[in-house]
């Protein structure tokens, strides 16, 4: 049997603001996903060599502080340096759809404003996953 989807979850940069990643990560264990959540104030190299040691299905940043487009950027970067180009990298907060489809054209994979429904975020993650698992 397949082992369950590996995501690890963080919250990059200066953010405090916690309750949604929580409210998620509870989601997606609750759909048997196997959740590895760093916490607060991680760095991108943090973020990613964190990936490549629990070796990770999905890394998920939640960053709602504007600084999406220094943060996912280096962590694209970081994550091919270290060969991670089977990894998705998704996330959300308050990103502009222009900065979406800025960051989708890097290679970061569909982003999630407030209000989405959980349900839209794990399915795609399920998706994505069922089609690119190596």
């Amino acid at each position: 049997m397949d082992r369950p989807i590996r995501i690890l979850m963080a919250k990059p940069g200066l953010d405090g603001h916690d309750r949604g990643i929580k409210v998620l990560a509870s989601a997606y264990r609750d759909a048997g996903m196997e959740v590895i959540y760093l916490g607060l104030r991680q760095t991108p190299e943090m973020i990613v060599s964190a990936a490549v040691q629990e070796d990770v299905d999905v890394i998920a940043l939640s960053i709602l502080s504007g600084a999406h487009m220094t943060i996912f950027p280096r962590v694209l970067d970081l994550m091919r340096e270290q060969g991670l180009d089977d990894v998705l990298l998704t996330g959300g907060g308050i990103i502009p759809e222009e900065d979406m489809k800025r960051l989708a054209s890097l290679g970061v994979g569909k982003l999630f404003g407030p209000g989405t429904p959980v349900q839209e975020t794990i399915d795609y993650i399920q998706h994505w996953v069922a089609e690119h698992r190596r």
